[in-house]
C-alpha cells in the first residue's frame, strides 16, 4: 500500500515538474528566428546595394559603342569584349599599370617603414615633445590638396624630381605616413612592454627588438597600413596629373582622363579600363585580407 502511494506521488510530482518546466528557453544573447531573418535580410539588401555600382560598371563596359551608356537597355543584345581588347592593344594600358605599381608599391614599402618606426618610437620612448609630435602629424592632414600643390611642386622642382617616380612616391608618403603612424602607434600600445624588456635581456638592441619581436606581432596593423598606403597612391589623381608629365609615366587614375576630352567622351573604354584597374587592387586586398579585419579593430583599445 505504501509502495503504491510513493509511486503515485512520484508520478504526480514528475508530471507537475514537466508541466511547469519552461519550454524552448532562449539562451542569453541568442536571437529569435524573426530577428535572425530580419538581420540577414538587411545584410543581403546592403550587399546588393554595394555590389550594384560594380555590376553596372561591368555591364556598361560590355557595350561596344561609346554612347551605349545613354541607352543601357540596348547593350544586352550586342555584348562584346571589344572594349577590353582595344584598351589592352591600342592604349598605354601596360605603361599605366607599370607606373601605378611602381608608385603604389614604393609608397607602401617606404610609407609603412617610416610609419612603423615612428609609431613604435612614440609608443615606447618618452622623448621631449613626443605627444606634440603626433599632433603635428595630425595637423598636416588638415591642409587641402590645392594649398599643398604649389609648395610641393617648387620643392620637387628644386630637387629635380618632377616627372619622376621617386618624387611622386615621396609626395604620397607625406599623405599616408601621418595616418599610418597614428594607426600603428595605437596598435603598438596593445603589445605588452614585457616583450621589449625580454628582448633587452637577451641582448637585442632597440631596433633589433623592434624588427625581430615587435613587427611579427604587429602584422595585422601593418596590413591595414599597407592597404591604406597602396590605395592612397593607386587612386590619387591631383598630384599624379600635376607632377607626372610623360604619357608613359601616367598612373591609372590619370590615364583614365585621356578617354574624356572637350569634344569627345569614350565612356565605354573608360568603363572597361576601370574594370581592369580593379584587378590589381583586388589581388592586393586578397594578400592582406587575412590580417585586415584584425588590424582594423585591434588598435581601438589598449589591452
Amino acid at each position: 500500500m505504501s509502495t503504491t502511494t510513493v509511486e503515485t506521488s512520484s508520478a504526480v510530482t514528475g508530471q507537475d515538474s514537466a508541466a511547469t518546466a519552461p519550454r524552448n528557453v532562449r539562451r542569453r544573447g541568442q536571437r529569435g528566428l524573426a530577428a535572425s531573418l530580419t538581420s540577414h535580410g538587411i545584410l543581403i539588401v546592403a550587399s546588393l546595394i554595394a555590389f550594384f555600382p560594380v555590376a553596372w560598371l561591368i555591364y556598361l563596359s560590355l557595350g561596344p559603342d561609346k554612347d551605349d551608356y545613354l541607352h543601357p537597355g540596348g547593350i544586352w543584345g550586342k555584348m562584346s569584349f571589344s572594349n577590353y581588347s582595344f584598351v589592352l592593344q591600342h592604349t598605354e594600358f601596360f605603361d599605366w599599370l607599370k607606373s601605378s605599381l611602381i608608385v603604389s608599391l614604393g609608397t607602401t614599402v617606404i610609407g609603412v617603414l617610416i610609419a612603423a618606426t615612428t609609431g613604435y618610437a612614440v609608443s615606447r620612448m618618452r622623448f621631449p615633445g613626443y605627444k606634440k609630435f603626433m599632433w603635428v602629424l595630425l595637423v598636416t592632414q588638415m591642409f587641402p590638396v590645392a594649398v599643398l600643390m604649389v609648395p610641393m611642386y617648387q620643392i620637387l622642382s628644386d630637387l629635380q624630381l618632377i616627372d619622376s617616380y621617386l618624387g611622386l612616391v615621396l609626395v604620397y608618403c607625406s599623405t599616408a605616413v601621418p595616418y599610418c603612424a597614428w594607426l600603428l602607434k595605437g596598435y603598438f600600445d596593445t603589445i605588452p612592454f614585457e616583450i621589449d624588456e625580454a628582448g633587452r635581456v637577451d641582448g637585442l638592441t632597440p631596433f633589433g627588438t623592434f624588427a625581430r619581436l615587435i613587427l611579427p606581432l604587429a602584422k595585422p596593423g601593418l596590413a591595414v597600413a599597407a592597404f591604406y598606403s597602396f590605395l592612397t597612391a593607386f587612386g590619387e589623381v591631383a598630384f599624379a596629373s600635376t607632377f607626372m608629365l610623360s604619357d608613359t609615366k601616367y598612373t591609372f587614375a590619370v590615364g583614365l582622363q585621356t578617354f574624356v576630352s572637350e569634344h569627345d567622351a569614350q565612356r565605354n573604354l573608360m568603363a572597361a579600363t576601370a574594370v581592369l584597374i580593379a584587378i590589381p587592387v583586388s589581388a592586393f586586398f586578397y594578400l592582406v585580407q587575412k590580417n585586415l579585419v584584425t588590424g582594423l579593430t585591434a588598435g581601438g583599445t589598449k589591452g
